[in-house]
């Protein structure tokens, strides 16, 4: 199959959904000869979840292997609908749709150790190299200094024109060493990191981290800075992914 077929394939299961979706349309009572319509239309739609599924395989998608290991969706008669990606043709009109239905039918099968893989595989999949590499940095509970940046102002702290600098990437060994509050901010958006006090034993740490790049760059962007000094460390959620994640 061509990538245009697919694309025609994909584009042709999401209109005829939709427009069963949008006029409430019930294949199986309306219409004689209606049962074979609606196994056409299970079969095309079915073939166009496995052209999706086939796209993430050819990317190595590490989501993908605890999708397809999630339990079959049950139908409202309680049996089991062993067909794998099946889902309830008259409730979807577009891919959005699609992925919101392929979740909630599984949930209604998932255990509590399937949620937590399916939950750790998520976020695996969301996580560039080099904010794995912080990660595994991090993994060992150790905090690291953090700063942030200030505009100073006549009564407090005005506009922050940096968050989350840290000595932890060059630690880590990233590539992109100016990304690190960029990868901090994501790892705390996602759970797996957090903020701490200031830790007066990390001093030496803080005044290297001063004359970072990226921390001088952000002072000149203001007339008067003001430095917050506050630590980064793994999350409980961190230290519970790193557990199952980690290699070897």
């Amino acid at each position: 199959m061509t990538d245009v077929d697919s694309e025609d394939l994909v584009q042709r299961a999401g209109r005829i959904a939709g427009w069963a979706a949008r006029t409430g349309y019930s294949l199986g009572k309306r219409l004689p000869g209606a049962d074979s319509a609606e196994r056409s239309l299970r079969t095309l739609e079915q073939r166009a979840l496995g052209e999706l599924r086939r796209r993430l395989e050819s990317t190595g998608d590490p989501y993908l292997a605890t999708l397809n290991q999630a339990p079959a969706r049950h139908t409202a008669n309680g049996d089991a609908d062993v067909r794998p990606g099946a889902i309830t043709v008259i409730q979807q009109d577009d891919p959005l749709r699609v992925a919101m239905a392929e979740l909630l039918n599984r949930s209604t099968g998932l255990d509590r150790d399937r949620s937590r893989d399916y939950l750790y595989a998520t976020i695996l999949r969301q996580l560039t190299p080099d904010e794995a590499r912080i990660l595994a940095a991090l993994s060992d509970g150790s905090p690291f200094p953090l700063v942030d940046v200030a505009e100073r102002a006549g009564l407090g702290t005005g506009r922050f024109v940096l968050r989350n600098a840290s000595t932890v990437g060059k630690q880590a060994g990233v590539s992109l060493l100016d990304h690190v509050p960029a990868y901090v901010t994501r790892l705390i958006g996602l759970g797996l990191a957090e903020i701490d006090e200031e830790a007066p034993a990390l001093s030496t740490q803080y005044e290297i981290l001063l004359t970072d790049d990226t921390v001088r760059a952000a002072e000149e962007m203001v007339k008067r800075a003001r430095i917050v000094r506050r630590t980064v460390r793994i999350s409980p959620l961190g230290v519970s992914f790193w557990q199952a994640c980690a290699p070897g």
